[in-house]
């Protein structure tokens, strides 16, 4: 029923049209609901490559019946709190502002991999503003998605399986882009030094970057595969 939970027979509809190459927004039109469920739906449960219907039914009957959550983030200690620091870090380290690796880490360790700006809020102690400039910047990076809980009417920010090959992806995308403006740069400036080097440039990024491609969407496929095989 559209605007229900999710059936067994949608979530084969919905591997039916990935293995079909529809976009989310088909997908969701054929099956009656939001582009913003089946968005959710596949990142939660693999990503566009590795999302499986039966899968994905049982770890929503898993979710249905389980009785014991994850600690909230505030209420971690000992090891499980230390992590969380570290991570935090680990991203600081890497350009990510503070505020986003919270926020970024605060969604990843929760059971549901989703939270409203609201509980955010709260949780870190951040200002809604904050949270929002936090977002947007996550949001920019491929990192987290937007999804609308139809119920309710409240935005939750979400965080999938697959983020980190999402992330890997958004870069090959960016290392393209430097690889088209090295081209053009070579064929603006000729056989001179300046165009040698961006002739060289462009080249480059070009080579590394389908590099990139080929090897995140074989090194994803296999570890998704490894996961479900144990």
């Amino acid at each position: 029923m559209p605007g229900g939970r999710l059936t067994r027979q949608d979530r084969q509809r919905i591997a039916t049209g990935l293995r079909e190459g529809l976009g989310y927004a088909e997908i969701a039109r054929r099956l009656q609901r939001p582009t913003s469920t089946v968005s959710r739906e596949v990142s939660r449960n693999g990503g566009i490559y590795a999302y499986r219907a039966d899968r994905a039914q049982q770890a929503s009957s898993k979710r249905a019946h389980r009785r014991v959550t994850a600690p909230r983030v505030e209420e971690m200690s000992g090891p499980e709190q230390a992590f969380v620091a570290r991570l935090v870090e680990l991203m600081v380290d890497t350009g990510i502002p503070r505020t986003a690796a919270r926020v970024l880490t605060c969604i990843y360790v929760t059971e549901s991999g989703s939270m409203t700006a609201a509980e955010l809020s709260q949780r870190l102690g951040v200002s809604p503003a904050s949270i929002s400039k936090a977002v947007s910047m996550l949001v920019a990076m491929d990192l987290i998605g937007r999804s609308r809980d139809p119920r309710t009417r409240r935005e939750h920010y979400v965080v999938g399986a697959d983020v980190w090959f999402q992330a890997w992806q958004s870069s090959t995308r960016m290392n393209f882009k430097w690889a088209d403006a090295g081209r053009e740069g070579a064929a603006l400036f000729g056989a001179t030094p300046a165009g040698e080097r961006l002739d060289l440039m462009g080249r480059f990024f070009e080579r590394i970057s389908q590099d990139m491609v080929d090897a995140g969407e074989k090194w994803w496929a296999e570890l998704r595969g490894d996961g479900a095989a144990r």
